[in-house]
């Protein structure tokens, strides 16, 4: 007993000694003039893309509006989808929501958050994917863009090894586009391949049906580990009655067909029944306490950044942000504004080094342009050391405006240009390689092959955002010469050509904007400028809840039928 209050007493004065220690890493200076012209005319449109995104924001969260609304509540008497959320998570988590402006700016016309609802929240402590469906949306009907966000949703789901949880409520798929549906690897197959995959890896899988499950969408609860059914709201089925009536002349109820009863009792597809969606809701919290999971804690070592956030607001509105102005936003992202940078006077346009958010080491890289070959050895060498350390990698994809960009490489010699392929190459492929949690942020636009070594969509990134206003270009090649134009089929007599058919959208954003690519659920959303150090912080809690999930891998899923 004497021995154990003398270590507690040694470890006490220890820890008191350690705290009175200076933090590690020097302090940046605030290296933006708030008073500079150039400020305060970035101001001006920085306010306009914060306020086109909250409207954006807006339209999205409203669903399906009043129509869609009255009809899934007062109809259908099912629940909101926001609504089950409040019951599913904690009360006091902040749910990180992906993709929220995808589906707005389609061909077939705009379908707002593509018609589901993907995020990450608390359930007992336990941060958790939630994939829900939104019923107000063309009765939760799958487009090929929502077919993008819920595998996207997956793939967050199986490189954090986050529990899964599926919310479905579903009328199956736009049949007039199921070639864009179901051909493909990433269509609409593969969300019932991922479950399989990560229950075999050992991440969780769970389902409520709290709504219809017809055709494909059968088979989401029943590739689960777990499932939950609401009685008189949740069917599951291949053919509606419609079809078997159809089929056979039968004429049979969709509870008798594949409601809670026949599921619970008969074949065994869902485990647990649930006499309302509020009941059926904390089954699946109850779930998610034997998934033998920790919850995540705040280090008490966290500090705040010293300089104010809300500048990041103004500074997304500028044209350009140089390697100057870089060292003022990394120091509002990170505790205390401490910052040990890599190799400061070798390469010109990439910083790196390590910093500390919520307590938690991690290194940092950020580029003012294009990266010379210098540049792409100090990002390759620092990736290696981050992945033998364990630290987790924030990119902050800064290329600039694109006509700077491209005078940039443009003065490169014939033997730079080479050596500056090297470097990036090695850059790319220690990018390719490493295993710790890599965390996306586009501030000031992503050109070319910075695509690559900045962490682009190609390179999974465990989670990757945008400020507005940013743009990406992919290549920097002269366009190629057109062909020739074929004759078009004239249209009878009058010969007037064929026009292409009329978007039926009501946005048209330019392509490789922030918008368009929220949009087309090609990043996973757009933040505030200075929400960064929030959204930054969420992710690293997030991705280390994984070390907590102790689940063995096996060779299958667990087999539930």
């Amino acid at each position: 007993m004497l021995m154990k209050k003398l270590v507690r007493c040694t470890a006490s004065t220890l820890t008191r000694n350690l705290s009175t220690r200076p933090r590690p890493f020097p302090v940046l200076q605030d290296t933006i003039d708030v008073s500079c012209p150039q400020l305060v005319e970035g101001k001006t449109k920085a306010e306009g893309r914060l306020a086109e995104l909250q409207q954006l924001n807006a339209m999205c969260l409203a669903g399906g509006g009043e129509k869609g609304i009255a009809l899934h509540v007062k109809r259908n008497r099912k629940m909101l989808v926001r609504d089950k959320l409040k019951h599913i998570l904690d009360d006091d988590t902040d749910f990180l929501e992906f993709a929220l402006l995808a589906g707005l700016g389609q061909p077939y016309g705009d379908v707002p958050s593509a018609a589901a609802i993907c995020g990450i929240g608390k359930i007992h402590g336990r941060y958790s994917m939630v994939i829900a469906n939104d019923g107000t949306v063309k009765s939760g009907t799958f487009y090929p863009i929502t077919v993008r966000k819920l595998i996207r949703a997956q793939e967050l789901g199986e490189i954090n090894r986050l529990p899964c949880i599926y919310l479905v409520d579903s009328a199956g798929g736009f049949l007039p586009l199921q070639h864009d549906l179901f051909a493909d690897k990433k269509h609409g197959g593969r969300g019932f391949y991922n479950p399989a995959v990560m229950s075999s890896k050992g991440i969780p899988q769970l389902a409520v049906v709290c709504g219809s499950c017809t055709a494909g969408g059968a088979y989401q609860p029943s590739m689960c580990e777990d499932a939950a059914i609401v009685t008189r709201i949740g069917t599951i089925f291949l053919g509606g009655p419609p079809l078997v009536k159809a089929a056979t002349g039968e004429e049979i109820s969709s509870e008798d067909l594949g409601g809670a009863t026949v599921h619970c009792s008969v074949s065994g597809v869902t485990d647990y029944f649930a006499q309302t969606e509020e009941e059926s809701f904390e089954v699946l919290r109850d779930l998610v306490t034997t998934l033998n999971l920790d919850p995540v804690e705040v280090s008490p070592e966290a500090e705040d950044p010293l300089l104010d956030a809300s500048t990041l607001n103004d500074l997304s509105g500028i044209e350009a942000i140089d390697r100057k102005k870089l060292y003022g936003v990394i120091a509002r992202i990170v505790d205390g504004g401490r910052f040990r940078e890599f190799k400061q006077q070798y390469g010109k346009n990439l910083t790196s080094g390590y910093a500390f958010i919520e307590g938690r080491c991690v290194g940092v890289i950020a580029n003012a342009g294009p990266l010379s070959y210098q540049d792409g050895l100090k990002g390759s060498h620092f990736l290696q050391i981050c992945q033998q350390r364990k630290l987790p990698v924030i990119f902050l994809q800064n290329s600039g405006p694109l006509p700077f960009y491209e005078s940039s490489v443009k003065c490169l010699t014939t033997e730079e240009s080479y050596q500056a392929i090297k470097g990036r190459v090695a850059m790319m492929g220690a990018l390719s390689c490493i295993t710790v949690p890599k965390i996306a942020i586009n501030i000031g636009n992503c050109h070319a092959d910075d695509n690559y070594t900045m962490c682009g969509p190609s390179f999974s990134p465990n989670f990757i955002f945008s400020w507005p206003g940013t743009t990406v270009t992919h290549t920097l090649n002269p366009p190629c010469v057109p062909l020739p134009a074929k004759p078009t089929e004239s249209s009878g007599a009058g010969g007037k050509d064929k026009k292409k058919p009329r978007s039926l959208s009501a946005f048209n954003f330019p392509v490789g904007s922030s918008f368009y690519m929220a949009a087309e659920s090609l990043i996973d959303g757009i933040i505030v400028p200075s929400d960064t150090r929030k959204v930054v912080a969420k992710c690293l809690q997030i991705c280390r809840q994984q070390e907590s999930l102790v689940n063995s891998s096996k060779d299958f899923p667990v087999f539930r039928l």
